[in-house]
């Protein structure tokens, strides 16, 4: 047994989980490997080659690895859990008219409670993986007087191009506690180097796909189209309205639709027009010009609180509407409503932006950051509130 303690790492087959797997291997940790099988694209009926995490290619590139650095392998099939829940959550967004964020959910709620029960299982003290972001423990006291000493925390990573600590927002203490994310002080160029340092140069040149899993040919109408008996009967003959409701074309299917879409509307204008709203209720969805996309607040369930115990009326924070929004500054405030908590199972938060943002989708992930720091995050419910605060 290493003194440094045993880690269970989840390994792809890709550059960052393999270079993360080998690194704590040097630095005296003793590895166990674990690539999860996640979805059978063949079941799906896509056009196209299954790619990414769930291919036979990556499951022999993770396992050779291993084999030549001397440490154990195992592959975790966790397919009936994964479709289960995060496909079926997939499915009931969009047919309730939201845009689902399936990676998040994926990791919050499926591939790192996998992990630690099968760590528990090995005897591993920690799991790993190779998302560019870092974990500490919060050990200062908060200025505005919120509690949080103790409490784990994740961080942006040193490389802000490759940060992933917006899709880590929903993982709970526990999960915190042990886990380990090395690549976090690093740049994506030295991990490549690392990759060829290690002696493969191959993973380096490795494409990295930005897919949802379970549809890699990045076309989720067809995937509703597939796994929904009769969708585009139930949802045809829709109406495309204007902002005051009068009625301007006919569409496909209100969930083939989502916020700020712009291209495959099949309408003509004269003029560039959004989607703006979409309401499964009456199968319409709503279109705008670009400056009817902005909005200043919105409300955010489903809440989980990294930095904090608590979140304080108008505490201030930047906060990320999508993975590749750079944040805008904001005040949250906790949902105080009878109505809205016995509703919700967690907690809700309203958030008041300083100035406008473009685009807030329902069913997306809204993360609020002190500095680098995940004060946490939720789901967005809606915007334009209309309440008081």
């Amino acid at each position: 047994m290493s003194k440094k303690g045993k880690v269970l790492v989840a390994m792809s087959g890709g550059i960052d989980s393999t270079v993360t797997a080998l690194m704590l291997n040097d630095e005296g940790y003793e590895v166990v490997g674990i690539t999860m099988k996640t979805w059978d694209y063949s079941a799906s009926g896509g056009s196209k080659k299954e790619t990414g995490c769930c291919n036979l290619d990556s499951f022999n590139d993770a396992r050779q690895a291993a084999v030549e650095h001397g440490f154990a392998h195992y592959i975790l099939d966790i397919r009936e859990e994964f479709g289960d829940f995060v496909i079926e959550n997939f499915v009931d967004e969009y047919i309730a008219g939201r845009t689902p964020n399936p990676c998040v959910l994926c990791n919050t709620h499926i591939k790192w409670r996998a992990l630690l029960k099968r760590a528990d299982a090995l005897d591993c003290e920690f799991i790993a993986t190779g998302h560019y972001a870092k974990i500490r423990q919060h050990d200062n006291a908060s200025p505005n007087g919120v509690a949080g000493r103790g409490r784990f925390v994740v961080s942006k990573a040193v490389d802000e191009t490759k940060d992933q600590s917006y899709v880590l927002w929903g993982l709970q203490q526990d999960l915190l506690s042990r886990t380990m994310l090395p690549l976090g002080p690093y740049r994506k160029t030295q991990i490549r180097q690392m990759a060829h340092d290690y002696g493969y140069p191959e993973l380096a040149k490795k494409n990295e796909s930005y897919e949802i899993c379970f549809v890699p040919d990045n076309d989720y109408r067809g995937f509703l189209k597939r796994n929904v008996a009769g969708l585009e009967e139930r949802v045809a003959g829709g109406n495309f309205i204007d902002k005051q409701g009068k009625i301007i074309g006919q569409h496909k299917g209100y969930p083939f639709y989502t916020i700020g879409q712009r291209k495959g509307l099949d309408i003509a204008f004269g003029k560039p027009v959004f989607v703006t709203k979409i309401d499964p209720d009456n199968n319409t969805v709503m279109l705008g010009e670009e400056e009817d996309l902005e909005q200043n607040e919105m409300l955010v369930g489903k809440l989980n609180l990294m930095k904090y115990d608590f979140i304080t009326s108008g505490m201030e924070a930047t906060t990320k509407i999508r993975y590749k929004d750079k944040g805008a500054l904001s005040n949250i405030y906790p949902d105080t409503s009878a109505l809205r908590q016995a509703q919700d199972k967690l907690p809700s938060v309203k958030v008041k932006f300083y100035e406008n943002v473009k685009g807030i989708a329902p069913g997306q992930s809204a993360v609020f950051y002190e500095g680098d720091d995940v004060i946490g995050g939720g789901i967005i419910q809606r915007g334009s509130l209309d309440t008081e605060y």
